[in-house]
């Protein structure tokens, strides 16, 4: 036997009983109203009981707001960059995902750091120990992969 767990939300629940609130108000103001022999005094009854009314149901409105879970929206997860070195006797191999055109793709080996820059404001710095003494031999990018030997002078 199946069974159905249906859930009503704050918000559903106010959808209800905000309509029937204001009816019920306003009913007791008209029969105030139809009482008293003076029109003017039932006028302004009348109005105080709508701009109560309105203050109420927007109190009542935010209260279920404060209530419910406040989900965020992720901003897109920044990818964590990672890069391959493969050091050698005589070489040193740097293996990395780079965005961009190959003719948009920059690199440079300068005082021990690598720079590299790709398009959409892509750039990174990366440390090779014992640079100083080495270049970058050949440069191959394919597919969004860069790939570089730096060799020994």
């Amino acid at each position: 036997m199946s069974s159905y767990k249906g859930t009503y939300s704050t918000e559903q629940s106010l959808n209800y009983v905000i309509p029937i609130m204001v009816i019920l108000f306003l009913g007791i103001v008209y029969i105030m109203s139809q009482r008293s022999g003076i029109e003017f005094v039932s006028f302004f009854l009348i109005a105080i009981a709508a701009i109560t009314m309105i203050y109420w149901v927007s109190v009542l409105k935010k209260m279920t707001k404060d209530q419910q879970p406040k989900y965020t929206a992720r901003k897109q997860e920044t990818k964590s960059w990672v890069y391959d070195l493969i050091k050698g006797d005589e070489e040193t191999v740097f293996v990395a995902e780079v965005p961009g055109p190959e003719d948009k793709v920059m690199v440079r080996l300068i005082d021990g750091i690598l720079y590299l820059r790709g398009s959409g404001n892509f750039s990174k710095e990366v440390p090779i120990e014992g640079s100083n003494e080495m270049k970058i031999n050949d440069f191959k990018y394919r597919n969004g992969v860069l790939t570089l030997r730096i060799k020994k002078l």
